[in-house]
């Protein structure tokens, strides 16, 4: 079976640009062209975008994939090593599930009296280390790292909320900005992106507009910041990081 470009793109979801993009890196090349220049990629080919899917999935940095698979011997092998992770990340993601309707349950039943496992129950599924080590090794020689660590070990439940509270109405505002087209110069984006940096300023440390805009980047340069800031809305990791870097 073969497939024009359009054609692999809503089989697969891929945009047509990134399948171009993948062409041009050598990442996923169609294995055969029409005499009038048009892609054509087979069932190889869908194979190939399928484990380099996979590998985006798994965080593995682009120009790491195509080699990872180029190299492999056995190609059954590799995908049977992705399923294993996939699946060790299924279950994390299912214990994740089960932590957040634990909090559910408190948020909505405010009266009733937690006992001790219900503490254990909004924990589950979490590795804490992953992340504290990750931050520690990237930040943790600076002054933003050391106070957001001190701040944030006094805060209870009422902070958090607040934290969580005025996050997402900024993120809605920013939502709503770039679902009607508005551009990241736009003076209701700017306040609202103006808004984002205060609430890390009251809550976390102090945050300048250049640091402001190193997050911006690290927004699009990290897969785990994209598709968590993803979630708001397609493709408003970048509509954020764009509307930053303007200000």
């Amino acid at each position: 079976m073969a497939f024009t470009v359009g054609e692999l793109s809503r089989l697969t979801g891929v945009t047509v640009r990134a399948l171009h993009h993948y062409d041009e890196i050598g990442l996923v090349r169609p294995s055969q062209r029409t005499a009038a220049g048009y892609r054509i990629y087979d069932e190889r080919d869908v194979l190939r975008l399928q484990q380099v899917l996979v590998f985006r999935e798994l965080g593995v940095p682009l120009d790491e994939i195509g080699p990872a698979i180029d190299q492999a011997t056995d190609r059954a092998a590799l995908l049977r090593k992705h399923r294993g992770e996939l699946a060790r990340r299924r279950t994390q993601i299912d214990a994740l599930l089960a932590a957040v309707d634990a909090a559910l349950g408190v948020l909505e039943k405010a009266d009733t009296t937690m006992q001790p496992e219900d503490f254990k129950a909004l924990f589950d599924g979490f590795n804490p280390q992953d992340h504290e080590e990750e931050a520690r090794d990237r930040w943790g020689e600076t002054a933003a790292y050391q106070e957001s660590a001190h701040r944030t070990k006094q805060y209870g439940k009422p902070e958090c909320e607040a934290i969580r509270r005025d996050s997402e109405a900024i993120y809605a505002r920013l939502r709503e900005l770039m679902q009607q087209g508005a551009a990241g110069a736009d003076p209701a984006v700017q306040a609202a992106v103006e808004d984002h940096r205060k609430h890390i300023e009251r809550w976390f440390y102090p945050c300048s507009r250049q640091m402001h805009h190193g997050l911006g980047e690290m927004y699009v340069a990290d897969v785990r910041f994209t598709a968590n800031l993803d979630k708001v809305a397609p493709g408003f990791a970048r509509f954020l990081r764009d509307a930053i870097a303007a200000s």
